[in-house]
């Protein structure tokens, strides 16, 4: 993923409305999965993430802590993540049941 020129989030703008169905990429700029909920604001936020799965079966949600991600917006004001942690390491997490 070539996010060069793409602007990083401040945390203020860790908002719900921003960040639910941003996609999350992976070390490897694999897809990981799409944020699909968050819990708090700003600087405490944790995002749940759907990871794996097709066509909606076998997803697994997993919940991760800011620091975790790095959001940006692109120039079309789409937003999406990265990580430094492998789709493996997400798919370890224990399950986030809401």
């Amino acid at each position: 993923m070539d996010d060069t020129r793409d602007v990083a989030l401040d945390t203020i703008d860790y908002l719900p409305e921003t960040l639910i169905d941003a996609v999350v990429y992976g070390s490897e700029d694999e897809r990981i999965g799409r944020v699909s909920h968050v819990q708090g604001k700003g600087i405490g936020t944790h995002v749940v993430i759907d990871v794996g799965g097709f066509l909606g079966f076998g997803v697994r949600r997993v919940m991760v802590d800011n620091p975790s991600l790095t959001f940006y917006r692109n120039s079309d004001g789409d937003v999406h993540a990265t990580t430094a942690w492998t789709k493996d390491q997400f798919m370890a997490l224990p399950e986030h049941l809401d």
